[in-house]
């Protein structure tokens, strides 16, 4: 008779969750799988993204291309695989590698506290002569995540030192190794690390130590940098105007971010111990989210392939982020299946 009523409970109470999930994702997961990722690009699209730019690398086999939708919706511009792209988080992970490099230097070190390196947040960050770099790099230091803060996005400010005004004297969010909250604070702080140590921007010692040695010639840090007749579009659901000249850091295009992905993954990016030291402190896949782009990168050992999609539309409900970790399962599905076929 319990297991009766357990039964009639779990059914009822994943109705209710099924009524509550937007058909659409539901839809989209369902849906017969397409015999090619092209055709997995143009069902996407269908689901109300305006474009959409895919890039798969297969061991032993040329890359491929492919596009969908609108790089330029207003205009009628079609996607093009080659267009510059907002990763956004995706930085991390270069970040998370430069943090390394210094670490193997012995110009960093994991165990030395925020407070070490930064006195002066000593009593403005809570716990800060207990969190680590290794545990901001894990995101476990329990530090305020900036863009949580109220209206982060509508007027994002306009320098780091601004934006960690934002999170300064507020209480942890927990004790630093007691938990994990991912937090865009903790590579705010590296990445001023990064600066202080170097004596000169991060994002030149990125170039300098990451980009340069793997040939990436289309990454960038800042619109600035670019043709912005070169950037995707980026829209928002129920905001009109294109995002395109919203400043939001880094920019590549998706064969940048899939070679470095693919350098990070089999370790052709590090030197000495760096491998080793990698592993300690990050992760080897990544997404990345700001309003009008979304984006994930990813390699599958068991396929030996990377992954990059981009997508160029965003929602405040998140529901587009969940349809884009589908679409791009659905390629990876089909990458898998093709391969063993």
């Amino acid at each position: 008779m319990k297991k009766q009523i357990f039964r009639i409970v779990l059914l009822t109470g994943t109705a209710i969750s099924l009524f509550y999930v937007p058909w659409i994702l539901v839809w989209a997961w369902i849906l017969p799988l397409p015999n090619t990722v092209q055709e997995q690009v143009d069902e996407a699209i269908g689901h109300g993204f305006d474009g959409m730019i895919v890039y798969v690398d297969e061991a032993g086999e040329a890359p491929a291309f492919y596009a969908g939708g609108w790089k330029d919706t207003k205009n009628k511009i079609p996607a093009d695989p080659k267009s510059l792209f907002k990763i956004a988080s995706i930085s991390k992970l270069y970040v998370a590698v430069a943090i390394t490099k210094l670490v193997n230097d012995q110009r960093l070190d994991l165990d030395k506290t925020l407070a070490d390196y930064f006195p002066e947040l000593a009593g403005r960050i809570e716990h800060a002569d207990k969190i680590t770099l290794q545990l901001m790099a894990q995101h476990r230091s329990g530090i305020p995540n900036i863009t949580d803060h109220p209206g982060f996005w509508e007027n994002s400010p306009k320098s780091a030192e601004a934006c960690l005004e934002l999170i300064l004297d507020l209480p942890a969010n927990f004790e630093p190794d007691e938990d994990y909250e991912y937090s865009n604070t903790n590579y705010l702080l590296l990445s001023e690390l990064i600066d202080k140590t170097v004596g000169y921007s991060h994002h030149q010692y990125i170039k300098e130590e990451i980009l340069v040695p793997l040939g990436l010639k289309n990454t960038f840090f800042s619109l600035d940098e670019v043709n912005i007749d070169d950037v995707m579009s980026g829209y928002y659901v129920g905001h009109e105007p294109d995002l395109k000249t919203e400043e939001q850091g880094m920019l590549a295009t998706a064969e940048d971010v899939g070679i470095f992905l693919r350098a990070l993954n089999d370790g052709s990016v590090f030197e000495g111990d760096e491998k080793d030291i990698y592993a300690s402190i990050y992760v080897y896949n990544h997404g990345g989210l700001v309003p009008g782009y979304q984006s994930l990168a990813e390699y599958h050992k068991n396929i030996d392939t990377v992954v990059v999609q981009f997508m160029n539309t965003t929602d405040f409900n998140g529901y587009q982020w969940n349809l884009s970790e589908i679409v791009i399962h659905r390629i990876v599905k089909i990458v898998r299946t093709n391969k063993n076929s």
